[in-house]
């Protein structure tokens, strides 16, 4: 017997390389079918609408939905400022999500909840402003006012969240504060209906500056806050988690909290932080909405949570880069979509489905690629 080979009769392990040839199973070829079923889908949705934009007459075009009327460049522009506006609120709110869970390893329904409260608060704020005269002579000062009243106001109910609803939970199986984060969820939205009742709320008319179309692109100022603002507000979360000491804390309790204790790193203190920070987030995703839309409700949070949530998932559950780009992602989807795929193919009611694109989004990401578009960034209990 050659030196180092198996003795007689022991069992032959196969190589490292034919367990990655597994044989397909009924699940495999019905997910390969729905990805193809998809993809034939959107080449052909788009496939449409590129004829009914060359030539509204043509037999394809015709056939796929005559009474198409197609976009013209002016209002595929808007569309597509109009998604990235809404879609970076998306990612602020997103960001909330990607750090709690890349340091806990559960989501946080409640989120969308803090979101509703910073924009509550910004209502509450500039409508007082209003009625000191302030708003309208100086609107840039009052708004940075604003945005720092919600910021604090929204970090400390996300403070207390943690302290109340999920510290005293953090040993427990996950399914438990999930589902506490889903009654926290509804403990605010009615705590808003008892203290501001449960009609809509509207913020205080803005400068003329702020409805005018700016820059060659006739961009609304509004919008254009709106995505300066995000930007500004991704780039020194960026800095704040990546170059300082607060942030490498938060990076090395997501990587392993017991090491990181180990280490002499409070890893309450810095869980406490890293919901200050995200409900911070939230706040300044609050104001914006308000701004852009100036109106507010009890369960404004609940929808841009989700949809929040989604692009957390698509663009990388714990990376915060990923959520950013799967909020932009998710928000040029579901304001082009429409317009871009389903109407070519002839269904009825196409601005009545932003939301059912959105969702798909997520869906066919998640067929592509599991992990989301920039991988998932994990717990080491949940890498193990």
């Amino acid at each position: 017997m050659e030196e180092g080979a198996p003795p007689s009769g022991a069992p032959r392990h196969r190589p490292a390389r034919s367990r990655l040839f597994r044989p397909r199973t009924r699940v495999d070829w019905f997910l390969t079918v729905i990805r193809v079923a998809v993809l034939i889908v959107l080449a052909v949705g788009f496939t449409a609408f590129i004829a009914q934009e060359i030539n509204p007459d043509n037999p394809f075009a015709r056939w796929a939905n005559p009474d198409a009327t197609g976009l013209t460049g002016a209002q595929f522009r808007g569309l597509v400022i109009s998604g990235i506006a809404q879609g970076s609120m998306y990612g602020l709110i997103a960001l909330g999500y990607s750090m709690v869970y890349g340091v806990l390893g559960f989501i946080n329904f409640a989120h969308g909840e803090v979101f509703m409260v910073g924009a509550m608060t910004g209502m509450i704020t500039s409508n007082k402003l209003a009625d000191a005269g302030l708003w309208e002579s100086n609107f840039i000062g009052s708004l940075v006012f604003i945005v720092v009243v919600s910021i604090i106001v929204s970090s400390l109910t996300a403070v207390v969240m943690e302290r109340v609803a999920y510290r005293p939970l953090r040993g427990a199986p996950r399914l438990i504060p999930l589902i506490t984060s889903i009654g926290v969820s509804f403990f605010l939205q009615n705590a808003s209906v008892v203290l501001l009742g449960p009609a809509s709320k509207s913020y205080p008319n803005v400068p003329d500056w702020v409805k005018a179309k700016h820059t060659f692109l006739q961009i609304e100022g509004a919008k254009i806050l709106v995505i300066v603002v995000a930007a500004l507000s991704m780039a020194a979360l960026w800095y704040y988690v990546d170059r300082t000491k607060t942030g490498k804390a938060m990076r090395a309790v997501a990587e392993d909290a017991e090491i990181a204790a180990l280490m002499g790193i409070d890893v309450n203190r810095t869980i406490v932080k890293v919901f200050a920070v995200g409900g911070a987030m939230a706040g300044m995703a609050g104001i914006l909405w308000g701004i852009l839309f100036r109106s507010v409700i009890h369960t404004t949070g609940f929808l841009p949570g989700i949809k929040a949530f989604s692009a957390a998932v698509v663009g990388g559950i714990g990376h915060l880069g990923g959520a950013m780009a799967g909020g932009l992602s998710i928000g040029v989807a579901e304001s082009v979509g429409p317009l871009l795929i389903l109407e070519p193919l002839g269904v009825s009611g196409v601005s009545q489905l932003r939301d059912a694109v959105a969702f798909s989004m997520l869906i066919i990401v998640l067929l592509v690629r599991p992990a989301g578009l920039f991988g998932e960034r994990l717990p080491a209990e949940d890498r193990a």
